[in-house]
């Protein structure tokens, strides 16, 4: 998984307008120029924010994407909650889910 290069276009897509204009009328162009996997095309391509975030994406970047992309507040949430139920917990990144829960605190690593 190449979570640092979603991550990556993400944060450009969120800071440069004429990016994300080219996104979304060449895509194949743009992701050219980051190492993705697979899934995360294929994430990218359907604006699945809930595949995004179980992948690990951050949350602030992601939100951002997700509302270029016209979600709502409320349905960014939901997508996040649809994510962790069709694919799973949180994979990699900040908010991995290692109990099935969130990420261990330091509480329960002691």
């Amino acid at each position: 998984m190449s979570l640092y290069y979603v991550q990556k276009l993400l944060y450009n897509l969120n800071r440069d307008p004429a990016l994300k204009e080219r996104f979304d009328t060449e895509q194949g162009a743009v992701v050219g120029d980051y190492d993705l996997s697979e899934e995360e095309l294929g994430a990218l391509r359907a604006i699945d924010i809930g595949l995004l975030y179980v992948l690990g994406v951050n949350g602030q970047l992601l939100m951002h994407f997700a509302t270029m992309n016209g979600f709502s507040w409320d349905a960014y949430i939901q997508a996040m909650r649809d994510g962790l139920e069709k694919h799973g917990p949180v994979r990699a990144g900040l908010y991995a889910m290692v109990d099935g829960k969130g990420a261990t605190s330091t509480k329960e690593t002691l």
